[in-house]
């Protein structure tokens, strides 16, 4: 009865170490290659777009709108005239003065040929020189005049809604037309005085904004500002957008990464990490000619970002880990790599190619 029992037990012996081991297939996984990329730590941040250049043009005298040369929303260039006021009176002072200009300057040139003859006294030219410059002067100032007449764009840009008509009464002060230059945009918002070490000037930025969720605006920090809130202990950031197509406008709400401590890192898909404790431990592949083996290493990890890890150490540029197949996968075992997942290749995708 012993013996009997002695040799079944050695049979399932043989069994348990041969059998399945023999029959065992060898464990399929999906790896994918650590990348050199560049890598920063985002700040995020709530702001508000401002024009690059922006005014309201108002009048500075009281008249009647003779003429207005825009369209609402209409870009415009620098000194057009978008509108004059009634100007008739002032024109028509200019042509005095101007024929007053005329006639001291002829008396001066007479007076001029008589003195140098003899004919007349050096101080009635000195007389007549200063009548000419007082008549000139009047000139220039009814010309200053004349310029209030007539609203000029003082810069490039676009204006807004046309709210006054031809023979509206104007008064000083009141607003014509609003102008913004669009090109490019500033962008404030504000940081926690904490992070004021990490800012500098020309640091690279990236913003969002929810009438445009697919588009991303890339932009640079322009100037930081000179004081701490008090209140709120934070500091004011004053960045620069392009604005392709004039598609942003002021006043919109963005939300703001401003790329931190930029830097080339090793990167990985988080799949691949293995934590243990305060461990984290990735699956080597190492491919020797048609055999593929498994190599748990320790790592240290950085930042965490969309899915990506920074690998500080352990892992080099090119080192190829297991992303599926961690449940099966232990050091040192044989595998079956059914591919390297990429950009445009996942794991979905080279699992139903194996089907």
């Amino acid at each position: 009865m012993h013996v009997h029992v002695r040799h079944c037990l050695s049979v399932l012996a043989i069994f348990l170490l041969s059998g399945p081991a023999l029959g065992q297939a060898v464990p399929s996984v999906i790896g994918n290659r650590a990348e050199l990329a560049t890598w920063s730590d985002p700040l995020e941040a709530l702001g508000t777009l401002r024009a690059d250049e922006s005014v309201t043009l108002s009048a500075t005298v009281t008249d009647i709108v003779a003429e207005i040369n825009f369209q609402d929303g209409q870009q415009v260039e620098r000194g057009q005239l978008l509108v004059r006021l009634e100007d008739a009176e002032e024109q028509a002072q200019l042509r005095s003065a101007q024929a007053i200009s005329d006639e001291r300057r002829n008396a001066l040139g007479r007076t001029t040929q008589l003195q140098e003859r003899n004919l007349a006294p050096r101080a009635d030219v000195e007389d007549f020189q200063a009548q000419l410059r007082q008549a000139q002067a009047n000139i220039q100032a009814l010309e200053a005049r004349l310029a209030n007449y007539q609203i000029k764009a003082p810069f490039s840009g676009r204006v807004g809604f046309r709210n006054i008509s031809t023979g509206t009464l104007v008064t000083p002060g009141m607003a014509l037309v609003t102008l913004d230059k669009l090109d490019v945009m500033k962008l404030d918002f504000s940081v926690p005085e904490s992070f004021l070490g990490r800012l500098s000037t020309g640091l690279s930025l990236s913003a969002t904004t929810a009438a445009y969720p697919d588009d991303v605006f890339s932009g640079q920090i322009a100037s930081i500002g000179t004081r701490i809130d008090p209140v709120s202990r934070s500091i004011d950031i004053r960045a620069e957008l392009e604005n392709p197509g004039m598609r942003l406008r002021p006043g919109m709400l963005m939300e703001v990464i401003v790329q931190q401590r930029v830097r080339n890192a090793v990167i990985l898909p988080e799949a691949a990490l293995e934590p243990s404790g305060d461990q984290h431990y990735v699956m080597l592949i190492n491919q020797d000619g048609g055999t593929a083996r498994l190599e748990r290493k320790s790592v240290v990890i950085g930042e965490r970002r969309y899915g990506d890890v920074e690998i500080l150490e352990g892992v080099a540029a090119g080192d190829l880990v297991v992303v599926h197949g961690l449940q099966l996968a232990r050091d040192g075992l044989e595998v079956r790599v059914l591919g390297i997942t990429d950009d445009e290749t996942g794991v979905r995708a080279l699992l139903e190619a194996d089907r």
